[in-house]
């Protein structure tokens, strides 16, 4: 069948409406195809940020019980002087109080500007710096026993922990024998370290009131 001039001009019109509506089913399916990628992208993320929030969930539980286990203990530390600052008026009047109570001879003490500290022993910090001050002791005994109860009483008291680095012992008294009389027999020179831990920033910054 061959079409006459008269018959495309008639079809113009149905044609023209057949490409649009092509041409819009097209474009729908296209917009589809985009919308549905788009949703499965929204869903995904939505997915992630449950599961985030379910594994927050799920942690903040195990976070609670180990603050509630470790916080008490933590404390102490801070209360010990162990964690924070350097507590060095307390050093001195704890060594004071020691003296005194042991009536020891006169103790000459210096103390040295803090530094970090890192041990030959292998130390997990967690974050936390390991910090030193150097003590340098210098006084006159009776007998050894002076310097092991020195230090026994300054470790048994509720204050930093220290480690007794040097020690240096020299007779005063050249004779065999120790002298009865009270009077020194041996001078000690010893260095210790005060240890103190300094917390990471992000910790001093939640426990800041």
């Amino acid at each position: 069948m061959k079409l006459e001039k008269q018959d495309w001009q008639n079809l113009q019109t149905p044609l023209l409406i057949l490409a649009a509506v092509i041409m819009a089913v097209v474009s729908l399916f296209s917009f589809a195809q985009y919308f549905n990628a788009k949703q499965k992208v929204a869903l995904q993320n939505q997915q992630n940020q449950l599961n985030t929030a379910r594994q927050r969930y799920l942690s903040s539980g195990a976070e609670k019980d180990m603050i509630v286990e470790y916080l008490p203990k933590y404390q102490a530390l801070i209360s010990k002087g162990f964690v924070g600052e350097e507590q060095r008026i307390e050093w001195v009047e704890n060594l004071r109080g020691q003296h005194n109570k042991f009536k020891l001879f006169g103790i000459k003490y210096s103390i040295s500007h803090q530094e970090k500290y890192t041990p030959a022993f292998a130390a997990n910090l967690g974050g936390f710096s390991l910090n030193r001050s150097v003590m340098k002791l210098e006084f006159d005994m009776l007998h050894e026993g002076d310097l092991l109860q020195l230090t026994e009483a300054l470790a048994a008291e509720n204050s930093t922990p220290f480690m007794l680095r040097d020690c240096e012992i020299n007779r005063l008294n050249s004779n065999s024998q120790f002298n009865n009389s009270l009077s020194a027999n041996l001078h000690a020179q010893c260095e210790l370290d005060w240890l103190t831990l300094r917390e990471p920033a992000t910790t001093q910054t939640l426990l800041a009131p």
